[in-house]
């Protein structure tokens, strides 16, 4: 039998080894980057713990939701600074850019901007010399 001790002892050092895939990449990721990243630390990670460490995390709001159109869910670090994403078209992997210049676009009579969002897309450094 586990005790309680024990399980809260695994989910600490599996919460800290997804925290820490975060910490390192200073990137948005995907669960399955996470899971790999994490289980540098501890090999015994699986994915349903990964989803449920995320969702615990999102909710403790120390991660937040980053949705790409036509993409599954990446996650990253909240409390960052506005800022846009760069996604890489063959290894899919998404990049945080450093700021933001203004975007003006022509709004119709009558609309007002509350927000925006803005992508990039093409192919990182790593995945460029495989394209030469």
């Amino acid at each position: 039998m586990i005790s309680k001790s024990t399980v809260a002892t695994r989910n600490t050092r599996q919460k800290d080894a997804i925290r820490a895939a975060f910490v390192e990449t200073d990137r948005p990721l995907s669960p399955d980057e996470v899971l790999s990243y994490a289980r540098r630390s501890v090999d015994d990670l699986s994915i349903a713990t990964v989803y449920r460490n995320l969702k615990t995390m999102v909710d403790e709001g120390w991660l937040i939701v980053v949705q790409l159109p036509a993409e599954s869910a990446r996650y990253e670090r909240s409390g960052k600074a506005h800022h846009h994403h760069f996604l890489c078209n063959d290894c899919k992997k998404v990049y945080e850019l450093d700021g933001c210049a203004p975007i003006k676009p022509k709004l119709p009579r009558g609309f007002r901007t509350l927000g925006h969002e803005f992508l990039l897309y093409g192919l990182c450094a790593a995945c460029v010399p495989k394209h030469a």
